[in-house]
């Protein structure tokens, strides 16, 4: 005989449900007592994306049965609000942010990396890899692909609702509470590395001639070796970044 709870979902979980589920009270069929993860993922929502469950007004975790006549409640990731009375699904999160995106999100590493976050980015990881180096880097999956955040050795992930860089970004500060974090023209766009000051000298036969002629101050990125300048790009995209991360 088949057993059935009543779920509901809020906010942007509801993005991941079926049209006719969404900001309301469903009722889910299930048989025995599977755990409350397993019947959230089923639903289509990913692990990762969930930060409290309330079964029956009660704050339970993953590892929680579900019962017949269950009434669940699921919330998304809270990371700028105190929670700490209720039962969070992963130990504390990230501060010290650190990323690493899927192939499909070059666009938003440059942006993530001109903000000054650390972040890895090929357009040929393989998910496997991806999962492998978030989890012994304790970096934050950002992905559009649901399949990889239902993996179950993923703990700290999140899918972009949004489909343009600049929003990516944004959604991104935002949900995580990232803006005080954000350090533009820290790091090299190209590879990720710190940028440190260079003297002109050491550097001076890389230089273009005007280049040579009208700068004074230089970095370079501790990896690929680039050489940054504020050069007549600079103020716009300084301009573009502070709007981004909405510094001014």
């Amino acid at each position: 005989m088949s057993n059935t709870a009543e779920f509901r979902f809020y906010e942007e979980l509801n993005d991941f449900l079926q049209p006719e589920q969404r900001k309301t009270t469903f009722t889910y069929t299930f048989n025995g007592n599977p755990g409350i993860k397993d019947a959230i993922e089923a639903c289509g929502v990913p692990h990762t994306e969930v930060e409290i469950i309330l079964a029956n007004g009660i704050s339970v975790g993953f590892d929680y049965k579900l019962r017949h006549n269950d009434r669940i409640a699921v919330y998304p990731v809270f990371e700028s609000m105190d929670i700490s009375p209720l039962i969070r699904l992963r130990s504390k999160p990230l501060r010290e942010s650190r990323f690493i995106l899927d192939v499909h999100l070059g666009k938003l590493s440059r942006l993530l990396r001109m903000a000054g976050f650390d972040t890895l980015y090929r357009n040929d990881y393989e998910d496997d890899e991806i999962i492998d180096i978030a989890r012994k880097e304790h970096r934050i999956i950002l992905t559009r692909d649901r399949g990889i955040l239902k993996n179950s050795r993923v703990t700290h992930g999140a899918y972009l609702h949004h489909t343009e860089p600049e929003q990516q970004l944004k959604e991104i500060l935002d949900r995580l509470d990232l803006r005080g974090q954000a350090n533009p023209f820290s790091r090299c766009i190209e590879c990720n590395g710190l940028l440190v000051p260079v003297d002109k000298q050491a550097i001076r036969d890389r230089l273009p001639p005007k280049t040579e002629q009208y700068f004074n101050e230089f970095h370079q990125c501790s990896g690929c070796g680039n050489i940054y300048w504020p050069g007549t790009h600079y103020e716009n995209m300084l301009t573009k970044i502070k709007d981004l991360i909405g510094e001014r």
